[in-house]
């Protein structure tokens, strides 16, 4: 009866993600012109930090805080409502495919087909899903949640690392996204930051506590969270066996763009990137990294 269970929730799940879940497409429309957000979504994320801190009554209780924050821009569904609002605000400038553009589109397993696509945006001259604002602040919190009580970082990336492999992810799309984990990293970073200096190198929290009052001692930026490992095209995802051609197809039809912008396909920083999320469990697929790619399939 128990086993019966776990696969109805599994199937419950599977539903709900197919419903809801938006899995993106880092190559088709990547030429396209968009407007950098980043100032837009950092006026959200500070006003919800300061809007709770205005009228907070409840002590010195960092998690308590830390669950406000959640609570006003992330949410219990599967659209956080920051990643809605980047999703339909027209302030925000977005990739948007049409039906039947995205390769998504092309791929032969049934379930990565039902999920939807979602839109690009540029934040801090990233090129990134708006499902990563979603990973940042819920899968975050979770990663947040796991390393208050376990103390050890590698420990809390375990289920980080379970749920990109299960419905989140692989089992559910075929697709591993290496930039999903670097978000869910990066949202536990901001998490920590809000009480504590350090965790983003070189500046002090985000906020402290004077006589049971959240004061502010800094503002939050994006920018010192998004980098290159957000953009599932300098970051690659792992893609089942099946899916490879239609992606490989795609890149190829970035030659061209290559040839004219190819610093936009280079990552200098890769290095230090790999470094910093050695506990995020990142899969690397040095197959479709872009300039080893493009070296070895373009003209």
């Amino acid at each position: 009866m128990r086993r019966l269970g776990r696969i109805l929730s599994a199937v419950a799940c599977l539903v709900l993600y197919c419903a809801y879940g938006f899995e993106t497409d880092p190559y088709t429309g990547r030429g396209r012109p968009v407007a950098d957000s980043l100032a837009l979504l950092d006026r959200e994320v500070n006003a919800a930090i300061d809007a709770i801190a205005a009228s907070w009554s409840h002590g010195e209780d960092e998690w308590r805080f830390v669950t406000a924050v959640y609570r006003r821009i992330g949410g219990l569904h599967y659209v956080d409502r920051l990643e809605r609002w980047a999703m339909k605000s027209p302030d925000v400038e977005r990739i948007e495919l049409a039906p039947g553009e995205a390769m998504a589109d092309d791929f032969p397993i049934l379930v990565a087909r039902l999920g939807r696509v979602g839109p690009i945006i540029k934040v801090n001259g990233v090129y990134m899903g708006t499902d990563k604002i979603g990973h940042f602040l819920s899968q975050g919190r979770k990663f947040y949640r796991r390393y208050r009580r376990l103390g050890d970082e590698e420990q809390a990336m375990h289920w980080s690392v379970t749920t990109e492999r299960g419905v989140f992810g692989a089992l559910t799309t075929g697709i591993y996204s290496n930039a999903d984990l670097v978000a869910n990293y990066e949202g536990y970073l901001f998490y920590r930051s809000l009480f504590h200096d350090g965790i983003v190198a070189g500046k002090p929290a985000i906020l402290c506590w004077r006589n049971g009052e959240p004061v502010r001692g800094r503002p939050f930026t994006w920018a010192d969270h998004v980098n290159a490992f957000w953009d599932e095209a300098l970051n690659p995802n792992v893609y089942a066996k099946s899916q490879m051609p239609y992606v490989e197809r795609r890149m190829q039809a970035l030659c061209d763009d290559f040839a004219d912008r190819p610093e936009h396909y280079r990552v200098p920083t890769a290095a230090a990137l790999a470094a910093h999320y050695r506990n995020a469990g990142l899969r690397p697929n040095p197959r479709l990294e872009p300039e080893r790619f493009f070296a070895a399939n373009c003209p």
